[in-house]
């Protein structure tokens, strides 16, 4: 199932386009929070997917039946751009364990480049509901190199991949590679074009650069 919020007008739309404004982009403040909100907005509407059991609740005056959520979330990023959006996911989901994955691009000469992992942090996840945030889908390598890490800690009993901003490319390169009938893709928008370097375009630029400043190249 692919879900793009974007086919509906909500006020995700907003927090989008303060996140892709060159000019409010200097705000790195902003553009934090913007991402957590929309970490928010995800949370919510994937939380209408989930598993739920009536439970009883004393009152003051009585007993209520409520309904609460009975399967165990494990909410996974990738560092470092994606922290505000899982931020935004924790805010809602105040209960689920984390897992924090390091990846990043190791460029060649030639402009080509390679995702290198170095380390997971996380917990059991077989059985459980993985949620794997980051705001930027690409080439959507690095989103299956976490699934994967993820995957070596047990299987999940389902996945929802979620992004802000997509490419088409990326999200096929999902759909090949993850097993997609227990699989969920989320995004606020789908665009159509990646650069020779795998830069979405329009896009909104380097996402953790935006965020935490500037981690200089070589």
């Amino acid at each position: 199932m692919i879900h793009n919020l974007s086919d509906q007008n909500s006020l995700l739309n907003a927090y989008i386009t303060e996140i892709r404004d060159k000019e409010i982009q200097t705000d790195p403040m902003r553009f934090r929070r913007n991402l957590e909100r929309c970490g928010e907005i995800f949370a919510y509407e994937i939380s209408k997917t989930l598993s739920y059991k009536t439970q009883e609740v004393k009152t003051p005056l009585g007993i209520a039946e409520v309904p609460d959520i009975t399967d165990n979330l494990v909410l996974a990023t990738i560092l470092r751009a994606g922290l505000p959006i899982h931020q935004g996911f924790l805010n809602f989901f105040d209960k689920a364990e984390n897992a924090f994955i390091s990846a990043y691009r190791v460029y060649e000469k030639d402009g080509t480049f390679n995702i290198r992992f170095e380390h997971i942090s996380g917990p059991n996840t077989k059985g459980k509901v993985v949620i794997i945030s980051d705001p930027m889908l690409a080439t959507g390598a690095s989103t299956v190199l976490a699934y994967k890490a993820l995957r070596d800690k047990g299987i999940p009993s389902h996945t929802h991949i979620v992004s802000v901003i997509a490419s088409k490319e990326g999200i096929e390169y999902v759909r090949q590679n993850l097993p997609m009938t227990k699989t969920s893709i989320w995004v606020g928008a789908i665009d159509d074009e990646l650069t020779s370097k795998a830069y979405i375009v329009p896009g909104l630029g380097d996402a953790g650069d935006l965020a935490y400043g500037s981690k200089g190249r070589e």
